[in-house]
């Protein structure tokens, strides 16, 4: 299976997880000029911006390569251009998490980074 494949597969066990735990997808692969967030969902009233890894190689150990600074930069930039495109959420608390996926197992890492003030 491809990288492309893999990820696609990966991206529909994850949403199909997080709708299981009560969470409610409001986009998929949303696109800016920064960069790509996998999913945005909203749980209570928090809006979660979720990156996902779908790796067949490598282990959760392993998130700090496929999820640097630059990564997490790109996704909070997406994060801040989707509130903007959508008022609707721009008041609500958000948070950052990752789901990670690999031979059918699904782990959810809520709050996985923040945004960091240098």
């Amino acid at each position: 299976m491809n990288n492309a494949v893999r990820g696609k597969k990966g991206e529909e066990q994850a949403a199909a997880a997080l709708e299981a735990s009560g969470m409610e997808i409001i986009a998929k692969n949303f696109r800016s000029k920064y960069g790509e967030v996998d999913i945005v969902a909203l749980s209570g009233e928090t809006i979660v911006f979720i990156e996902v890894k779908a790796w067949s190689a490598f282990g959760m150990e392993d998130l700090r390569y496929g999820l640097d600074l630059r990564k997490q930069r790109k996704i909070i930039k997406t994060a801040k251009y989707f509130l903007c495109e959508n008022r609707e959420y721009s008041r609500m608390a958000i948070r950052f998490d990752v789901v990670f996926v690999k031979n059918n197992s699904v782990t959810h890492l809520a709050s996985a980074f923040t945004e960091r003030v240098l």
